[in-house]
């Protein structure tokens, strides 16, 4: 039996909460509704989308691959329904929106090329600052839309929060360490390796609380803000980094190669999607905004 829009939309509830009580809670529905529907998305895909967990849903590769699927199934469901709607006119309006600045460097570009190529009539107002800062601006209304790590909004009471893209960490090493001839590596045995540590949103926490469970810490060569940076030490052999691999590109500044390694164990992700506040009718503008998002990450 072919898989329903409705098994989709539980589907990606359950990725974006990670769990099925949390999805079943966003969704005003009952939590078996929402397990019956994974495992019949499951059965007819044939793959295991994601890995229960006592603490909740752990989503899988091939889970993290459909997601994307998903998604632009139901951005192309939805763009069929509104193609037609406001054909006649063309669209006008401000739009302000807000960006923290790892996603500004990886994600907003392409993102603003299609919007700007859709509504060149459309008034923007970017403002980068931190994931904090730009949630206490869409609650008070400053802000049409923020895209931004949506794994680290904190009020998902007054904000409403589609996550678009899950980045997994992975390990970031030198051309030829003795480390690169692994295919996966177990996170014990980063113990004692001296490690860049990037600054940046919630990424320093995270680190944190990784290198926090090794028995033996590893020593912080360097901590740094710029990404660029942390290629070039890493390159040149100053330290090891664990990033998500958004962010991953295989050259330096430079010119000098950067290896990339799965990691076994228990590492978080980094989602990356957009954020609006709650009770409040998107804006025209704003509502286009999120459509062409939805569909040009989806692509991604």
């Amino acid at each position: 039996m072919a898989f329903t829009l409705r098994q989709l939309q539980f589907f990606i509830a359950a990725a974006e909460a990670g769990s099925v009580s949390g999805a079943a809670k966003a969704l005003s529905i009952s939590q078996s509704s929402v397990t019956e529907a994974i495992q019949a998305l499951e059965g007819d895909l044939g793959v295991v989308l994601f890995d229960r967990q006592p603490r909740g849903l752990l989503i899988t590769h091939k889970g993290s691959a459909f997601l994307r699927h998903a998604r632009q199934i139901l951005a192309d469901v939805s763009a069929a329904r509104t193609a037609f709607r406001d054909e006649a006119e063309e669209v006008a309006g401000r739009l302000s929106l807000g960006v923290t600045s790892l996603v500004a460097g990886y994600v907003l570009s392409d993102i603003l090329q299609r919007f700007r190529r859709a509504f060149p009539r459309i008034e923007l107002n970017v403002i980068e600052d931190t994931g904090d800062y730009l949630q206490h601006l869409l609650i008070g209304g400053e802000l049409d839309v923020a895209v931004m790590l949506t794994s680290s909004v904190r009020d998902r009471m007054a904000l409403h929060v589609e996550t678009l893209v899950v980045s997994p960490y992975r390990l970031w090493l030198p051309l030829g360490d003795p480390l690169a001839q692994q295919e996966a590596i177990a996170l014990e045995e980063l113990s004692g390796r001296p490690m860049i540590q990037l600054m940046v949103d919630e990424i320093e926490e995270s680190m944190k609380r990784l290198t926090n469970a090794l028995p033996v810490k590893p020593t912080i060569a360097f901590r740094t803000r710029s990404v660029e940076a942390v290629r070039s030490l890493v390159a040149t052999g100053a330290g090891l980094a664990i990033l998500p691999s958004l962010v991953y590109r295989p050259w330096s500044l430079e010119g000098d190669r950067i290896d990339i390694r799965d990691v076994s164990g228990d590492l978080p992700s980094v989602q990356v999607g957009l954020a609006w506040r709650k009770g409040a009718p998107l804006s025209g503008p704003a509502l286009n905004f999120v459509r062409s998002a939805q569909a040009g990450l989806a692509e991604g």
